[in-house]
This record gives structure tokens, sequence and C-alpha cells, in this order.
């Protein structure tokens, strides 16, 4: 197991030596200011912001460098390589901020959140910036172009469309922040945001979109690492920034399904698919109270938490304006999965249909209007007997597998909802929390009604 300690850099005149309790960490500084401003993306967002007339405060602009920070040691120290168990790392962040002491009685809480979401061992050190470094968010240099309500993240996905698509309904004018790490997500970005201008043709609807990336070689050992447990600190972190720079008592929705929201693993005997936490209750719970101790006025919300994906879909405001447009998400988690293929019509991107996100949105699709017209790689998931040793069927016999379990045992349920995490903050809801579970693994068993998975 290797402890690699990440240190970022403001500047060239950012040369604090940093004191390591352990002379064998492995140590990577990473310069996130030039000339040109902030680097891997967050300059970008400022850009966009000042462009519209929105400057964030110096705090909230902390934490989005927090948050890349984060994001380079995620996705580029290898669980393989780097943790004795091939999973847990061991990571040490110091981080320039404009005012340390906040952030330094804040350090347990963040190092708490990080292992709850990523599973790994954190620990994290605020330093004053560096002389000559004052603001990193310049004035803009127009007046406010924009006079949003809410902010919601937009992924591309079902789930925030119909999100945006309710808040307008309700005459909110969101301002959508998205975030993406390839060359596909985007595209379904923008058309989305698109398609609202045109429906919504009396709002002005902005669209901050964000890439923070790094290079491969970012971290010297290991390689580039794709669990990506981290995400939605980074999402977080960016959809606070906007709301902030908006000012005022600002929400921020995070439209999810609750049964995603969840995550309950389909197989007790493995991670999976469905193991992440990136808007478990706990977690966002957590980012709430990480917002308030730095003073943010920003408040997250979950509005679909106790809703099943076919509930969602049903009850959207709009519903022959998703069914139109539904085609045009995306809501697969490899989406890009045959780009070497031979075959040309296999490699173009498009939903695989057996990942475990493309059969939430299959059954969801069939509980709201039936007729799904989504383009997926496997069309008919009864054509045939899909093996479950391969891709094809591994999270189908999964979702069988835990469907047969509660089938037999229903009582089960009360108990596979904490299996991902507490729901200590919400005692009062832990029926709400069952029931969605329950609702959502019958969605999606009305869907593998009839479709066989096994080894073959």
């Amino acid at each position: 197991m290797r402890h690699h300690n990440i240190i970022v850099r403001l500047g060239a005149g950012d040369t604090e030596t940093i004191e390591l309790p352990n002379a064998d960490m492995h140590t990577t500084e990473i310069q996130f200011l030039d000339d040109s401003g902030l680097r891997f993306g967050l300059g970008q967002v400022l850009s966009q912001l000042r462009e519209i007339g929105l400057r964030p405060s110096e705090t909230s602009v902390d934490l989005a460098l927090l948050a890349a920070a984060i994001t380079a040691a995620d996705t580029r120290i290898s669980r393989s390589a780097d943790a004795q168990d091939a999973w847990t790392r061991k990571i040490d962040l110091h981080v320039p901020v404009h005012t340390p002491d906040r952030w330094i009685a804040l350090a347990p809480l963040i190092a708490k959140m990080l292992k709850f979401l990523t599973g790994d061992q954190w620990s994290v050190h605020f330093r004053p910036r560096p002389s000559g470094i004052g603001t990193l968010a310049a004035a803009p240099s127009v007046l406010p172009l924009a006079n949003p309500t809410s902010v919601c993240l937009f992924s591309g996905g079902l789930d925030s469309f119909i999100g945006a698509i309710d808040l307008l309904a309700e005459r909110q004018t969101p301002i959508l922040v998205s975030h993406y790490g390839d060359n596909l997500t985007p595209g379904y970005q923008e058309h989305c945001a698109h398609v609202l201008r045109q429906h919504h043709p009396s709002k002005t609807l902005h669209h901050i979109q964000a890439r923070v990336t790094f290079p491969a070689n970012t971290v010297e050992v290991g390689s580039v690492e794709d669990t990506l447990r981290g995400r939605s600190f980074l999402f977080f972190a960016l959809a606070s920034l906007t709301a902030d720079a908006v000012g005022g008592d600002m929400t921020v929705y995070v439209p999810e399904n609750g049964l995603i929201s969840l995550n309950v693993p389909l197989d007790p005997l493995r991670l999976g698919a469905l193991s992440t936490r990136t808007t478990h209750p706990y977690y966002m719970a957590r980012f709430g109270e990480l917002l308030y101790g730095l003073g943010l006025q920003v408040r997250l919300e979950n509005p679909y938490a106790f809703l099943t994906k076919g509930q969602m879909a049903r009850a959207c405001a709009d519903l022959p304006f998703l069914q139109r447009e539904a085609r045009h998400t995306m809501s697969c988690s490899s989406p890009g999965s045959r780009r070497y293929d031979p075959d040309p019509e296999q490699r173009a991107p498009k939903h695989c249909g057996r990942c475990v996100p493309c059969l939430i949105r299959r059954a969801a699709i069939l509980e709201a209007w039936r007729t799904d017209d989504t383009p997926y790689r496997i069309s008919d998931l009864r054509g045939q007997t899909l093996n479950s040793k391969k891709a094809e069927g591994e999270h189908v016999r999964s979702f069988q597998f835990m469907l047969s379990r509660l089938s037999r045992k229903p009582g089960l349920a009360r108990l596979d909802i904490h299996r991902p995490g507490p729901l200590t903050d919400h005692p009062d809801k832990l029926g709400a929390y069952e029931a969605v579970y329950v609702a959502g693994m019958q969605e999606v068993g009305r869907l593998l009604e009839g479709v066989v998975a096994r080894p073959l």
C-alpha cells in the first residue's frame, strides 16, 4: 500500500515547504495556477460565470479547488496498484485557501465525508494562500445577465432532464450546471438544454458546462483509475460555486430517483455497480453541513428521493415533451463500450441496454408510457439467453438474484436500505426509503419478466 500525498500549488511563488509525517510518502505537486488563471477546467467555469455577470466568493472558489484536488487524487491514483486490498487508498491533501482557520475546523468532517464516499482513508490539510494571491475570481465586466431562482444539476440523463422540466413548470428559472469527462456527454447535455430553451422561449436559461480533468501522468506512479467514487464532491462543489455566485439563499436541486440514490448493492458478496454513494442521503446531509460551516447560503435538495424513476417519469409536469425527447438523454454507464468494434455501426455510441442504469431506465419508461424508442445495443432482452458471466447478462442476473431474495423474504428490504450507509438523518423517513427501494426493484422486475440470464 502506497501512501500518497497531493500538494496543491497556486502559482510560481507558492514554494512553502510542506512537512510530511512519513518520508516514504509518494508526493505529487499539482500547479493549479498559471498566467492565464486557474487550470484544469476551473478557470473556464469562472469565465462562464463572469460572462453572465456572476462572481462567486473566494470561499466557494476554494471549495471548487478542493474538489478538483480530490478529483485528481481519485482519478489518478490506482486502486489496484496503490491499495493493499486493491481498493482502499491512503491519500493526504494539502490545499491553500483564503480563510484557513474555517477550513481547518472542517477538516475532520471533510475526511469523514470522503471516506464514506470513496472508501479510502483521507487526511485533509489547509494552509493560507501564498502571498500575492488575493482573489481568484475576477470581477465581471458586465451587469448580471442571469436572474435564476435555483440551480439544477444537469447531467444529460433522464432524471436531470425531468428535474429541469419540473422546475420550469413550477415557474422557476434554474441555471443548469453540468460536468463531463468525455467527448460524448456534452452533446446530450447541450441538446437537452437547447430543447428546453426552445420549449420555454420566454425563459432565459443559462447553462454552465465544466470539464475538470487531469493528464494521465499527473501522478507518476500507478495508472488511471476509473471507479470515480468521488465524482459527486466535484458536482456538488461546482453547483454550489454557481449558486453562491448568484447570491442569496439558493437551492441546488439534485434530481435523482430514490432507487439509485440509496444504491443498495445487488449482490451482497461484491461492491457492484450499485455501490456508489453519489447522492446517498447520508452523504448529501454531510455536504450540507460543510456548506453551512463555510458560511455559504446554499442547500442541496433531492426532490425525488422517495420516487422511483418510473414514478418520476410518469408524474413529469410535461409528459408529452419528455416522451418526445427522452431518447436524446443519456443514462448508460458505458455508451462507448464498443468504440473499438470492427463494425462501424456497432462503434457508434449508444445505450448498452444491459447495465444497471440502462435497466432502471428501461423499466421506468415501460412504467411511464410503455413504448421505448431509445436505441439500445441489446434491443430485446428476451431475444436470447443472456450470458451472466459476461457484461450482457451480469447485471440482469444480479437484479434477478435480489428480486428472488426479496420475494422469499420481503422483510429483508428494511435491512437492505441501511447497507450502503446510515439513514440516521431521517429516522422518520425509514418507511419511505423502504417503500421506494421495493417499488424500484419491482419496476425492474416487471421489465425482466421472461428474461433468461444464466452462465453459458
